[in-house]
């Protein structure tokens, strides 16, 4: 496609689903990149709107929702917070982050659908869906359960089998039930309104396989690989309770499917940011319909389909609004070599990691960005985290700030000197970086984030091998005036740093402004050799960087592991099947066990035992008994004193350990071998018998 000039550029970061938190996948995926991205063009001086906000509708939702008792808007507030001010600590720029669930998105939604219904653009279609008479509704994909054809999990929903990973459809699956009421569903028929996706599918290939071939080769193949079938009508409404209403007499009981209100969103909140200051910002028409702006959408692989065929076709069929110009879509990241789930909780979550690493953003951002998942999916591992923080931003980085900053301390008092006659290796290094804003620009016009930043870096290295080869320290005893020069080269790659990794590095590039005192800059100052001038007083230097150290890597590698082993029980019991039952006996066999509820005076663990704990047990006989359980590895003692306990206390007394055991106390086996204390539901007197 022929390059044209555009007055300003609209960037939307795929809207994250408020179910859940954002975790390290999300970041790498959509939001650092988009970040950068627009941080750059703000450097520039570049006219750029940045539009973010929660999606809050859709099945998901009201199924947490229903699981933990409250409403869908009490989950979507939740965690439309929670996924806010993670986003603003973490540094992500947006101008407005805003929520599908506003008043203003509602209404321009409902309008943005109202007009294509009216320009006879969607088709009315009937279909047969499964029905829950129970619950009186039609159900979601999400809101059916059965058990998969493919693999034969009985947990595998309408829509996909989490464990082998098939899509679905909800006729495929055997012996299907509502999540709702758990009652068997029939097929009834509805209506809905569908976009005829197959009407556009001429246009489409012209638009991208011909007009866009510059878009990432992902990103085009996945949309060639969808343009090569026949495209089908795609429906737009759905019958659910929880949505926008469709705007259209009939329709009762019917919302807006998700995937066509939500990237709405990104119009609904850019007119939300507009009208509250169309000083600032204009209209909200000139980001959208003005043929001068430039669209760019920054998302996630799994929204590649739904980015440039759906939205763009509805944004077609409405007729007023420019297309995207670029999808720079991201493949999927994954955590220690296995694919990042929200539902097993394997994941690094932004606001835990907020906690763990207090004003450690940028080393997130850093490492995030130089193992982007560009065109392939990519690995995030807590090893790598620590080494790049310090053999990269600690002891690259970092130390040639710090060597610049202490040497001007030691030697001139703080003050930047000036600079006198060139050397051929002043020349070199110079020469060296003085084209960074032509290499950077080149990595950042075209979303190649990781080349970019491998760029930024290359200047510290330069600064590390200057001041290695001018050796100031030894040159001070001979050539006072040699080191002014040293020194102001240092300088000015330091301020150099302090632009090339703002778009990358926010939080320490202001940090680094602050230690040289560099209140004003712009990005067309990046490679000059006179940023800091002679006689400006430098502030007190610090360490930009610290070193992270192997116990506090250790200390996430164990809370992985903690998930890992409690997903590795959780599928141990789905798949637990019940010992057989043992041979029938008479009751009168069963008559002779004497059980009884005991209380728990004291615990405590036997001596060299790794398996014994020791109960002093209230009886109700008034002697306390002493009982040996091989429990201890499951509990802790203090977790059992104060509790009831059942046990059989007309049992053969056995010695172990040197002590005799008056008992046995009772306890089921789960599913991963480990085991639960049996006790009572209400408050039980000692002594009592269980009959």
């Amino acid at each position: 496609m022929e390059n044209k000039k555009f007055k300003r550029t609209t960037v939307t970061a795929a809207l994250p689903y408020a179910n859940g938190g954002v975790h390290i996948g999300h970041l790498a995926g959509v939001y650092v990149p988009s970040d950068i991205y627009v941080r750059y063009l703000r450097l520039k001086k570049e006219d750029v709107i940045f539009i973010g906000g929660s999606d809050e509708h859709g099945v998901p939702i009201t199924l947490r929702a229903k699981k933990e008792g409250c409403t869908p808007q009490d989950i979507c507030d939740r965690y439309h917070k929670l996924i806010k001010d993670s986003f603003a600590e973490f540094g992500i720029s947006f101008d407005i982050y805003s929520r599908t669930t506003s008043k203003i998105h509602h209404q321009f939604a409902a309008d943005f659908f109202r007009k294509l219904y009216d320009d006879g653009k969607l088709v009315e279609q009937e279909t047969e869906q499964y029905y829950d008479e129970e619950a009186h509704q039609f159900l979601a994909d999400r809101y059916i359960m059965g058990t998969c054809p493919h693999c034969g999990n009985p947990g595998a929903y309408g829509d996909q089998c989490e464990k082998c990973g098939s899509d679905l459809s909800p006729m495929e699956l055997i012996e299907p039930h509502s999540t709702i009421s758990g009652s068997k569903p029939v097929i009834r028929k509805t209506r809905n309104w569908y976009l005829p996706l197959n009407e556009y599918q001429d246009w489409l290939k012209r638009w991208i396989l011909e007009g866009h071939q510059e878009w990432r080769s992902n990103v085009y193949g996945q949309c060639k690989s969808w343009l090569d079938m026949d495209l089908q009508p795609r429906a737009m409404t759905r019958d659910l309770d929880w949505g926008i209403p469709v705007p259209v007499e009939g329709a009762e009981g019917k919302v807006l499917y998700v995937w066509f209100d939500a990237p709405i969103g990104y119009i609904s909140n850019t007119k939300e940011l507009c009208d509250a200051d169309p000083d600032r910002w204009g209209s909200w028409q000139q980001w959208w319909q003005d043929s001068d702006t430039r669209l760019v959408h920054f998302i996630g692989k799994d929204n590649i389909v739904f980015h440039c065929l759906i939205f763009p076709t509805m944004l077609r069929a409405h007729g007023d609004y420019i297309l995207p110009d670029n999808v720079p879509a991201n493949e999927f990241l994954n955590l220690e070599n296995d694919k990042i789930s929200t539902s097993r909780n394997w994941a690094v979550w932004l606001h835990e990691y907020l906690v763990d690493f207090p004003g450690k953003q940028d080393v997130l951002r850093y490492v995030l960005t130089a193992n982007a998942p560009e065109t392939k999916d990519n690995n995030f591992t807590w090893k790598d985290f620590q080494e790049r923080n310090n053999s990269e931003l600690v002891a690259i980085y970092g130390n040639f700030v710090n060597r610049a900053l202490q040497l001007t301390k030691k030697y001139w008092d703080g003050i930047v000197p000036a600079c006198g006659t060139l050397l051929d290796v002043d020349r070199q290094a110079i020469q060296e970086f003085k084209d960074v804003k032509d290499k950077l620009e080149t990595y950042l016009d075209a979303f190649k984030f990781r080349e970019a930043q491998k760029e930024a870096m290359n200047l510290a290295r330069i600064g590390n091998r200057y001041i290695t080869e001018c050796e100031p320290w030894k040159v001070w005893k001979t050539d006072p005036a040699r080191v002014e020069t040293i020194l102001n080269i240092s300088l000015q790659l330091v301020a150099n740093l302090a632009i090339a990794f703002e778009p990358f590095l926010p939080f320490s590039s202001q940090d680094l402004r602050t230690m040289i005192n560099m209140e004003s800059f712009e990005w067309g100052q990046l490679g000059s050799t006179d940023l800091l001038r002679a006689g400006h007083q430098l502030a007190e230097p610090h360490l930009l960087f610290e070193k992270i150290e192997d116990d506090t890597i250790q200390l996430q590698l164990d809370k992985l592991e903690a998930t890992k082993k409690a997903n590795e029980a959780n599928a141990a019991a789905d798949n637990y099947q019940a010992a057989p039952v043992k041979d029938i006996i008479a009751f009168d066999e069963f008559e002779k066990l004497d059980i009884r509820v005991g209380h728990v005076k004291a615990c405590e663990k036997v001596k060299h035992s790794s398996k014994l704990l020791r109960f002093t047990i209230d009886d109700g006989s008034g002697h306390d008994r002493t009982i040996l359980s091989g429990i201890a590895r499951y509990y802790q003692p203090e977790d059992l004193t104060g509790r009831d306990v059942l046990f059989i206390a007309n049992l053969a007394p056995r010695t172990m350990m040197g002590i005799k055991s008056q008992g046995m106390i009772l306890s089921a086996e789960n599913a991963d071998g480990t085991l639960s204390v049996t006790t009572t539901l209400g408050t039980v007197k000692p002594g009592s018998q269980v009959k």
